[in-house]
């Protein structure tokens, strides 16, 4: 498992902060915090956060009520004459005065930290659209190179990534293309040089689009607005 991914270590992070991760899971959590920055980064971002909420919590007195209740459920209904509310002057024991106040403060611990990560709880991402562009005949005598495109869920990114370096002459440039089912393609811009992705940043990539192209052009792109070079890499949405 990927754990320097953000949303994965967001996500663990926050479950490990509001207690819900437990036994055996929040013992391999600890154990991994060492070795992944990204994992402890975000378990020191809910923790304060968290806190933040806790701190704004005010102390109430407990009525005598409370108390005895608190009694009861410790030692049972036979102490009640023996250990009268706190309320009334009369302080517990030392040892039945730290179980009550255990029992007390991790229940309003767990209160907190359960309302802080229902209210700061990042709404769970949804999954990018994956797009695998394989090399064509002609792309094998020329960059020899595929490409993988990540489009958001809501069509306006995409990040297109080499599956290995592209190597093509200086005056020469890949230009992308999204593929309509119904007219010309549309450019998205030239590819970047080298194993660095290419980002895009455009409304409704995915409107109409039935595949993705990466062509090879002169440098600087198209003279045509089409693509005027071989198509060596391709990929269906």
């Amino acid at each position: 498992m990927d754990y320097g991914h953000p949303e994965r270590a967001d996500r663990l992070a926050a479950e490990y902060a509001a207690g819900l991760l437990r036994g055996g899971a929040r013992r391999r959590f600890e154990r991994l915090l060492p070795a992944h920055p990204a994992l402890a980064a975000a378990t020191a971002q809910w923790t304060d956060r968290l806190q933040l909420l806790a701190d704004r919590i005010q102390p109430v007195a407990p009525p005598a009520r409370v108390w005895i209740s608190i009694q009861r459920q410790l030692f049972g209904a036979a102490n009640d004459a023996q250990a009268p509310s706190p309320a009334n002057g009369v302080r517990l024991d030392g040892q039945r005065q730290l179980r009550a106040w255990r029992v007390i403060g991790s229940t309003a611990l767990a209160a907190s930290l359960a309302l802080g990560f229902v209210v700061l709880r990042p709404v769970e991402p949804q999954a990018p659209i994956v797009v695998v562009l394989h090399e064509t005949p002609e792309g094998l005598a020329v960059s020899r190179t595929g490409f993988v495109a990540s489009v958001s869920p809501d069509g306006g990114a995409l990040v297109l990534k080499p599956l290995g370096p592209i190597k093509i002459e200086a005056a020469q440039a890949l230009e992308l293309w999204a593929v309509p089912t119904q007219g010309k393609p549309r450019s998205l811009g030239l590819v970047a040089a080298g194993d660095t992705a290419t980002t895009v940043i455009r409304t409704d990539l995915l409107k109409g689009t039935k595949a993705f192209a990466v062509s090879l052009e002169p440098a600087g792109g198209s003279p045509t607005g089409q693509p005027s070079g071989p198509v060596v890499s391709a990929g269906h949405v």
